[in-house]
């Protein structure tokens, strides 16, 4: 993107398990490497050495390197290509945007509101979900390129406290106050995005943010694994 936000105020929305219904990093891989790839086997060890330190009890920053050094030496093109047709086969199985946030999204945008997506992912993935709810801009994790093809590398994945950074720094750049302006999230780390503004609304039943919810008044909708998901 990015396009110019309307109004003078902003909704920003976590993706992986609030606007959308699963974890894109994980479903974009492999789908990458078993149709638009080269090798179905690399998906499958990249996974299992994922899931080996996220039981090791790994931080989340260090999984998200972890992840994006699966693509080295992947094309930009070829991922934005292979993206696209992730986010169409996902659509055509169904059940991908998680309804209750999905109309939040839509009332904000009636509302003049600007639709900011927030999300330790990337473009790839990001791309095709931010044009089919007509956000206005996409705050995620960007990848090194050298030659032509991306190293493996990122700088400050978009997660946890860089979440209200890059929040807070696009809300300084237009002027608008953060009082004014609304935020979603699922997962504990989404907290200092919530803080940042002035109207949080906790998705789902993350122990953490329902008690800052309910310490604070915040907003509340149903999560995920509480509302049914067509298969298709």
């Amino acid at each position: 993107m990015p396009c110019t936000i309307p109004g003078r105020s902003i909704a920003f929305f976590d993706v992986d398990e609030t606007l959308i219904t699963i974890k894109s990093l994980l479903r974009f891989l492999t789908y990458h490497f078993d149709n638009d790839g080269a090798d179905p086997d690399h998906a499958v060890q990249a996974k299992e050495s994922l899931l080996r330190q996220l039981a090791a009890g790994a931080p989340r920053e260090v999984l998200n390197r972890s992840y994006y050094r699966s693509f080295r030496g992947s094309c930009p093109q070829e991922l934005a290509r292979s993206g696209r047709h992730w986010f169409d086969s996902e659509v055509a199985r169904g059940g991908l945007f998680h309804a209750p946030v999905q109309r939040r999204l839509e009332s904000h945008r009636a509302a003049g509101r600007g639709i900011v997506l927030v999300s330790g992912s990337f473009f790839p993935c990001l791309g095709p979900i931010a044009e089919h709810v007509n956000a206005h801009q996409v705050l995620c994790t960007s990848t090194h390129t050298e030659a032509g093809v991306l190293t493996g590398e990122i700088t400050d994945p978009v997660i946890g406290d860089e979440k209200a950074v890059r929040a807070n720094r696009l809300m300084r750049s237009l002027g608008i106050r953060p009082i004014d302006c609304f935020a979603y999230g699922d997962d504990a780390s989404d907290l200092p995005l919530l803080r940042a503004v002035g109207n949080p609304v906790v998705v789902g039943n993350d122990p953490v943010l329902q008690a800052w919810g309910r310490r604070y008044g915040w907003g509340a909708l149903p999560g995920v694994s509480t509302v049914p998901v067509p298969t298709g």
